[in-house]
């Protein structure tokens, strides 16, 4: 019985997970990185975002695909989190701030361009 139960949940498990996982799989197995390790170490990166918005699926793709570490929040499930994203304008989702550039669109040269930028001591908006 329990064998037969894991053999039809193994598989479903083993799906959403690499589901899950996609953007940093794709990124081990095609380095495509645009950006040059000295802009991905100084790079410093955080996402608003939530669970069900396909947007920042994309924003979390390439970032992971560019090889770029990054803080992600959750603002449905943490309460501060929304707060500090409001306090960036909350105008929807998903808000990456990129070394003090604030990106509201997915737009990949805006992102790299950000990423390349060393100045994190104002913010602006793209």
């Amino acid at each position: 019985m329990l064998n037969k139960t894991l053999k039809r949940v193994l598989p479903i498990l083993l799906v959403v997970v690499i589901a899950q996982q996609w953007g940093k799989i794709e990124a081990f197995f095609s380095p495509t990185s645009q950006l040059t390790a000295q802009a991905r170490a100084h790079a410093q990166v955080t996402l608003y975002s939530t669970d069900w918005c396909g947007y920042c699926k994309d924003f979390r793709r390439f970032l992971d695909r560019q090889g770029v570490a990054y803080q992600e929040f959750d603002i449905d499930k943490n309460a501060e989190a929304r707060q500090r994203y409001e306090a960036l304008g909350g105008r929807g989702i998903p808000v990456l701030d990129v070394n003090g550039v604030l990106l509201r669109q997915y737009r990949e040269a805006d992102i790299i361009h950000a990423l390349q930028s060393f100045q994190t001591n104002s913010s602006t908006t793209r």
